[in-house]
Order: structure tokens, then C-alpha cells, then sequence
């Protein structure tokens, strides 16, 4: 019995056919079923009952155990190994939230591969929940998320501060206020949503973290918006908002990092009270080793995007060019 042997019978037991798993390993059907069953004489034991879709003896629960950790750990081995001789190419999966992947994930890449040209950066975007589950098993090298403080088999090191803020286009704020403009915006941006009674909204759902965040606001003012339009995508969101729509929450990083500075100047930006942040942090796997590519694009994330709430917005009022 060999790694290859691990390797076959894990894909096997995953894809739950020999069919799609000789097909995923590029043999042939014959091979792979000749493989198993030699493993199955070597071990003195069925490891599968042959019905489709195919299932797993007790001995092969038992042995999928096993044959998963030698997996991992010929991984491990084959990843610290390549470190050791300075051989810096290879696959990096990064778990992230779709929304937040689409705000900062470009640039990082970017960076990343300016000093590591030769990684593939292959991205997982899922919800933080199915992104903690993927970083415990071992299906990805890092996630940048939102965690529990409970997370056993999860190394947490801190990333920066999400901040929902609220966006409105300068357009329907006119329309809004059309005598008492000034005097609105400055309570607004002193943290009174109270003007806002009139004003509809886009929205997201209540579940999102920006959803959840909107619901406190408006219940926290007593607000009654009228809803335009609710999508599950921000970036549809906020193309709504800049048309005048409805008023927008939503990550402020998202905002800055996604909108030409021409469409950032037709909005204004409110920072909201306290309560509308949040913190991301990089998740990865609790392990002895930590390869140099993961702790390098960490210290990529950590060097050019914002990790405070003022480094935030002074970066936004360069970019909007406000005084």
C-alpha cells in the first residue's frame, strides 16, 4: 500500500463512484477498480458495498479516517518541502465571502503575485459558515472571514475592521430635502437618521451582515422605509443607488474599492454610530507548519488594505476628494 493508494480510495469514497473518480484521476475505470480491490486483499476486508451509488463498509468508514490524515499530511509534507528549496509555485485556496472577495481580493492578487508570480490563487467564495467548515477540513489554506471566538481547529490572526456605512446619491438627497439640504446632511452625518424617515431603500437580506446591521439602524430610529428593491447582490445595490433609487448599506470597503472615483462623487458616504463594524479575521488551518506562501499573502493583506476605521476614511475622503 502506497500515498497512491490513499489518494484513489479518497476520491472514490467522495464522488461515491468509480466512474467520475477514474474520470477525476485520469485512469481508466479498470484500473481504479483493479486498485481498490487489491487494497481490499491486502487488508482482509471489504471496503465497499459495489451498488450505485456506491457505500462505505464500517472498514472502509474506518479506513477513509486514516487514509484521510495521510492525505493531509503528505500535503503538509510535500508543501514544507517544497519551502525548504525554495520551489515557490504551486495552488493557494483562499475561502472568502463573495461580496467581500469582489472588494479586495483583486488587489491583494495583484501584490501577492508581484513578489510570488508562479501561485495560482484559486478562490473559494461561500458564506463564512461553509468557508469555517472548508478551512477545517482542510479543502482550503485560508479564509478571510468573520469567526466565533469558539473556532478549536482554526488558527484566528486579525485582518482590519469591516465598517457598514450608509450610501446615498447625492441626487435623491436633493429630492428629499430641497429647503433644509444642509441642515439634513448635518445631522445625518452626526449620526441622527431621523431625515431618512421618507427616504426608500435597497436592500439586502436580513441574514447578511449588512442586513443585520440595517434592521438595528432602522429600528433604532424608528424608521418605516419604503423598500425599492431588495437583491442578494451589492454590487446591483449600489448601481440602484447611484440612479437615485433608494438609500444603500453596505461595506464601506466595497464602495472604495469598487466604484470609480466618478461615481463615488455622486454619493455621500455616512459613517453610522457605533455598532456598524465588525472584525475580519485571516482563518487557517491549526497546524505545526504554516507554508511561506499563506504567511506572505497575509503580510500582503495586511500591508495595503486599511485596518482601522480612520485609516478607512481617510483613504475614502482621498479617493472622493472631500474636505
Amino acid at each position: 500500500m502506497n500515498f497512491l493508494s490513499m489518494k484513489y480510495f479518497t476520491t472514490v469514497a467522495r464522488m461515491r463512484s468509480f466512474t467520475r473518480a477514474a474520470a477525476e484521476l485520469h485512469i481508466t475505470q479498470q484500473t481504479l477498480s483493479a486498485h481498490i480491490a487489491g487494497v481490499e486483499k491486502e487488508l482482509g476486508c471489504a471496503l465497499l458495498i459495489r451498488h450505485v451509488p456506491l457505500e462505505l463498509t464500517y472498514a472502509g468508514e474506518v479506513f477513509l479516517r486514516y487514509a484521510s490524515d495521510f492525505e493531509k499530511n503528505y500535503k503538509r509534507m510535500m508543501v514544507e518541502l517544497g519551502d525548504i528549496s525554495d520551489n515557490h509555485r504551486g495552488v493557494l485556496k483562499i475561502g472568502v465571502a463573495f461580496t467581500r472577495g469582489r472588494a479586495i481580493m483583486p488587489l491583494l492578487i495583484e501584490e501577492f503575485q508581484k513578489d510570488w508570480p508562479r501561485y495560482e490563487i484559486q478562490l473559494v467564495e461561500d458564506t463564512n459558515d461553509r468557508l469555517r467548515k472548508f478551512l477545517a477540513d482542510g479543502d482550503i489554506d485560508l479564509a478571510i472571514a468573520s469567526f466565533p471566538n469558539n473556532a478549536p481547529d482554526i488558527e484566528l490572526k486579525p485582518f482590519y475592521r469591516e465598517n457598514i456605512v450608509l450610501a446615498v446619491s447625492r441626487t435623491l438627497l436633493k429630492r428629499l430635502f430641497p429647503d433644509s439640504l444642509e441642515a439634513s446632511l448635518e445631522k445625518i452625518r452626526g449620526g441622527d437618521l431621523s431625515p431618512l424617515a421618507l427616504c426608500p431603500f435597497v436592500m439586502g437580506k436580513p441574514e447578511d451582515i449588512s442586513g443585520r446591521v440595517a434592521q438595528e439602524f432602522i429600528r433604532r430610529f424608528d424608521l418605516h422605509p419604503f423598500v425599492s428593491a431588495r437583491s442578494d447582490n451589492i454590487g446591483t445595490l449600489l448601481s440602484l443607488c447611484l440612479r437615485g433609487v433608494g438609500a444603500c448599506f453596505c461595506q464601506e470597503n466595497f464602495v472604495r474599492m469598487t466604484l470609480p472615483d466618478e461615481a463615488l462623487k455622486q454619493l455621500e458616504i455616512f459613517r453610522l454610530p457605533k455598532g456598524s463594524s465588525y472584525e475580519i479575521l485571516f482563518g487557517t488551518p491549526r497546524q505545526a507548519y504554516q507554508r511561506k506562501a499563506v504567511s506572505a499573502f497575509m503580510q500582503t493583506a495586511l500591508r495595503v488594505i486599511p485596518a482601522s476605521e480612520e485609516k478607512a476614511e481617510e483613504e475614502l475622503k482621498r479617493v472622493v476628494k472631500l474636505k
